[in-house]
């Protein structure tokens, strides 16, 4: 029975965000009835004392990542700076190596540090023209910009400023450049198993006499004649972001110590701060402010330009994506406290004794529950952080492989039909589920196996 009423929360909650309802408001709904389900004189209880916690708890660490990150793709699409990198790769790579180039700019333009629906925006007018251009089907485009921009440089390549890396530092102590060959080869075989798919899907379709397509929606204007800025230049800010996301990272804890005091600088009363859970958060801030100037500088005659207007819109992004997912750390804090959450851990914990794959299937369920990386790994590291650990250590296991195995298990079963971002880069590219979503669920297999792939090489290699 307590298992049951977990599963059927869930299920509630997958179901109104399949609808398009926002989980700001069903993620407590969802919770409470859980909680009501069990003992209904504990709502409010649990309402106050965990749900809104872990709600806030999250918040704080998170909202300025977030915020930052989007202010940052605000600005780097205001500048003309997302067009010209794109706009220069496709001329590079050529029409007939369309899908490779969408793949490459995306890539680039995430790892940068742009946010992923930020990416889907700036990239889909280039990637339909050049779709066109070389009679490519139009509905494998939205497969081709998730791979590119939402699997192995969001949680796979080190160094990733995307917040699905982020997240585990906080719990593991670690940093964004956590296990750098796990990262890289697992992020490759995402890439080549990705592009062979692709390949495969634009080959079948030329055989079958299957074109661009007509009478598609959102189609973008016919000619992009706008004047854009040198790539040259246009690629500096996500130099500035990844340069300086690696240089902060190392300083900051030789500079603050393992334990901030405020006391020591005549402000008592204040909590201390224990900097290891706070560097990779740190690091990262810093280096988009940087790259946010640095776009500044480069653009500003492109950027003051309704300005007010783009900055407040990007403020509500950052607000409405950090409450989303907040809530959704939120509701799994009141889930993992009853007792059918301990029921199903048990299950997990029974089936998979290794616990890198315990990780990873718990990661990713959870995820995929949620439909969202970032939400589905707080959740399950949140109530599983401090035994991961442990066995970690009794193990031999460096905690950099529980954060990559982590980062990368939440980007994979995350982009199932509910995920606010496959629904977005639908919408975008003028798309439906019954057109594009077979496609997508592939790079979403490719992406969860790529976890096991990595653990495979850790247990037979060592690799770190």
């Amino acid at each position: 029975m307590d298992i049951a009423v977990i599963l059927f929360s869930l299920v509630f909650l997958i179901y109104v965000a399949y609808k398009g309802y926002s989980v700001i408001i069903f993620a407590p709904v969802a919770a409470l009835m859980a909680v009501f389900l069990n003992s209904p004189d504990l709502v409010m209880p649990f309402f106050s004392g965990v749900f809104m916690e872990r709600m806030v708890d999250f918040i704080k660490l998170y909202f300025a990542v977030f915020l930052l990150g989007a202010i940052f793709g605000k600005v780097i699409a205001m500048s003309g700076f997302a067009k010209s990198i794109t706009s220069f790769t496709l001329k590079v790579f050529g029409k007939h190596n369309a899908i490779l180039a969408i793949v490459t700019v995306c890539a680039v333009l995430t790892y940068g540090g742009v946010s992923l629906f930020v990416v889907a925006f700036a990239v889909y007018p280039f990637g339909a023209e050049l779709f066109k251009a070389a009679d490519i089907p139009k509905r494998i485009l939205p497969a081709t910009i998730a791979l590119g921009a939402f699997t192995f440089t969001m949680d796979a390549f080190p160094g990733s400023p995307q917040i699905q890396n982020i997240i585990p530092t906080a719990f593991f102590q670690t940093d964004s450049w956590a296990a750098p060959w796990l990262g890289l080869s697992g992020g490759l075989f995402i890439f080549l198993l990705g592009m062979i798919y692709l390949g495969w899907r634009k080959n079948s379709a030329t055989v079958n006499g299957e074109g661009y397509g007509e009478g598609h929606f959102n189609e973008p204007d016919e000619e992009i004649r706008e004047s854009l800025p040198k790539p040259i230049v246009a690629i500096l800010p996500l130099v500035v972001v990844a340069v300086l996301n690696k240089a902060f990272t190392e300083m900051v804890p030789k500079y603050y110590g393992t334990i901030y005091r405020f006391s020591d600088m005549g402000f008592n009363g204040l909590p201390e701060i224990e900097i290891s859970k706070v560097t990779a958060i740190w690091a990262v801030q810093i280096s988009l402010v940087f790259g946010i100037l640095t776009v500044v500088a480069f653009a500003f005659s492109h950027v003051r330009k309704n300005f007010a207007t783009e900055l407040n819109l990007g403020v509500s992004g950052a607000m409405l994506a950090t409450l989303n997912t907040a809530s959704e750390y939120g509701f799994g804090a009141v889930i993992a406290a009853l007792p059918g959450f301990h029921a199903v851990t048990d299950l997990i914990s029974d089936t998979f004794n290794n616990l890198l794959v315990n990780e990873a299937v718990t990661v990713s369920v959870l995820s995929g529950i949620t439909g969202s990386a970032s939400g589905g790994m707080s959740i399950a590291l949140a109530t599983m952080n401090e035994s991961y650990l442990q066995q970690a250590s009794d193990l031999c296991i460096p905690a950099e492989v529980l954060h990559r195995v982590a980062s990368m298990a939440s980007g994979g079963m995350d982009t199932l039909p509910h995920n606010g971002a496959i629904i977005t880069l639908l919408v975008v590219t003028g798309l439906t589920h019954k057109q594009s979503y077979g496609d997508i669920l592939v790079m979403t297999v490719i992406k969860t196996s790529a976890v096991f792939f990595i653990i495979f090489l850790y247990n037979v290699f060592g690799m770190v």
